[in-house]
């Protein structure tokens, strides 16, 4: 893995994958010329026909901060982020501090036999494929993941958060209601063990080509959607190799994932499926599938996200702006790269042997 090197950003976070909601498409932006250039005629295709409704589009990201104060917010968010931990840890109460720390107990027994299988010295994908649910030809499995008790008491945590007075940063440029796990503390103790542990195996056979057994950092959160917040979010991919996404409840309506093309396969006309929620269940797919979510029709859904990363991958082509990483400092595991020595790639090699 990437041992003793610490993680890094691409430059493209501060200008590239810039989210227009009101348009529902995510821009590139150095200023208003290249806006034009590169995105005009996608932005009339959405409905931007004049003057006026460029003017509004520039104004907006997310429906709410001005492009160019998007660009200077990630510029910030960093050390803000370092802030918040910082609060977090030294003034949240927690309400549920035994969900902090991963314990088999909090996995569902269908989850730790498919772990069991995939570790043994005679696991192949298509023994694996006979524990979990397959979706079309996207390579979308869904298997399940936690226990619903653990579902619960997880929730309940999140909404104690919620509820407190703690500094609280967005989980992304498209969600505006949920929590980023890190900040919670709960990187170190819970989501890395989850990775290295238990997902790697599984991901190590479903996604080979894409680094599944040697994915060594992530990014995880939680999102929330409900009839009064979030409804739904837009079609886009993910900043990751793999990505697994569990339901963890509450009670909800409506609101299924749709999943597209991949992102570097597009076809004319995209194929979509649509995919049910099941709580305590999980979906992994590829971080380039272009997905989105279909607007919840009554109650509240919580949903765990972890973008898993492997940095021989993307160390190769950035998945964002795809080009070679322009790479900058970061903060814990950034985005996932590290600073590739020469003598680290001779040719013809199986990648994941070299971090």
């Amino acid at each position: 893995m990437s041992a003793g090197r610490p993680f890094l950003a691409c430059a493209c976070f501060f200008s590239d994958n810039i989210f227009v909601g009101r348009y529902g498409l995510h821009v590139r932006y150095r200023d208003e010329g290249q806006l034009r250039r590169d995105h005009g005629r996608a932005l009339r295709e959405r409905g931007c026909r004049g003057e006026e409704d460029f003017r509004a589009a520039l104004r907006e990201v997310s429906a709410s901060s001005p492009i160019e104060a998007e660009v200077q917010r990630r510029k910030q968010l960093i050390h803000q982020s370092v802030e918040r931990k910082a609060i977090i840890s030294k003034c949240y109460k927690r309400k549920h501090p035994e969900v902090y720390i991963l314990q088999d107990s909090f996995l569902a027994p269908d989850f730790l036999e498919i772990v069991s299988y995939c570790t043994s010295p005679d696991a192949h994908l298509h023994g694996l494929l006979r524990y979990i649910e397959s979706f079309s030809d996207k390579r979308i499995f869904r298997l399940p993941v936690f226990t619903e008790e653990f579902c619960q008491a997880f929730v309940d945590e999140l909404e104690n958060f919620e509820q407190s007075d703690m500094p609280k940063g967005r989980p992304n440029t498209m969600n505006n209601y949920g929590v980023l796990l890190n900040e919670l503390g709960m990187d170190e103790t819970f989501i890395t063990p989850l990775r290295e542990k238990y997902l790697q195996p599984i991901t190590a056979l479903l996604y080979p080509d894409l680094g599944g057994a040697c994915l060594d950092s992530h990014k995880a959160f939680v999102v929330k959607y409900s009839l009064h917040e979030d409804l739904d979010l837009s079609s886009h991919y993910d900043n990751a190799e793999v990505t697994l996404n569990v339901s963890l409840g509450k009670d909800f309506t409506e609101g299924n994932l749709y999943f597209g093309d991949f992102s570097q396969e597009p076809t004319p006309v995209p194929k979509y499926i649509e995919i049910e929620h099941v709580v305590a269940q999980g979906l992994l797919h590829r971080g380039g599938q272009i997905h989105g979510t279909l607007p919840i029709a009554s109650g509240e859904r919580w949903n765990l996200i972890i973008w898993m990363r492997s940095s021989a991958i993307r160390n190769q082509l950035c998945p964002m702006c795809n080009k070679k990483p322009e790479l900058v400092e970061a903060e814990g595991f950034g985005d996932g790269f590290t600073e590739t020595l020469d003598d680290d790639v001779p040719e013809t090699v199986n990648l994941c042997s070299l971090w």
